[in-house]
């Protein structure tokens, strides 16, 4: 008589056997501890200028597209986005995973006061009044993400995938 055979005739006992182990096992997971959770660090940065009076192409042109180029020089930074509107300039600046938000703060600081404050050397790109740029530092994880959403009556997987379609269009 082999060891499986004992299981074969036995089932009840094999259907036991397995629970013991799940929960011995189940049991060591939970008492494992954590010594050190890894860092995860993506902050971004916002570049923030008001420009009073401009519409959306001078706010464009005369603002945006010349921070945009200064701030692209700094190190560490992933991707950058940039949105324009009357009288408004937003850049937003991803930093990489686990780069040094500081750093990334203070060279991006010193390029936008080397754009203020310029030199009769240097030939500053900001047309326009670079000096009211705000910038601010977030931590990506805590900010607000929104997604679509549907509202209605009670749709069945194709009113769903209808909505989702003409959301998408």
């Amino acid at each position: 008589m082999k060891f499986t055979d004992l299981f074969v005739k036995r089932p009840v006992l094999a259907v036991v056997v397995n629970l013991v182990i799940l929960i011995a096992g189940l049991q060591a997971i939970r008492s494992l501890s954590v010594r050190q959770y890894p860092r995860s660090d993506i902050a971004v940065v916002q570049v923030t200028t008001v420009y009073v009076g401009a519409n959306a192409d001078l706010v464009r042109g005369f603002i945006t597209t010349p921070l945009e180029r200064v701030i692209a020089s700094a190190d560490g930074i992933d991707y950058m986005e940039s949105s324009s509107a009357q009288g408004l300039s937003t850049i937003t600046v991803h930093l990489k995973l686990n780069y040094d938000t500081n750093a990334a703060l203070t060279q991006n600081q010193a390029k936008l006061d080397d754009v203020r404050r310029p030199s009769a050397s240097s030939n500053t790109p900001c047309k326009g009044d670079c000096g009211s740029a705000r910038i601010s530092r977030t931590n990506a994880i805590s900010r607000k993400c929104w997604g679509p959403s549907t509202v209605g009556n009670q749709r069945g997987s194709q009113g769903s995938s209808d909505a989702a379609q003409a959301t998408s269009a």
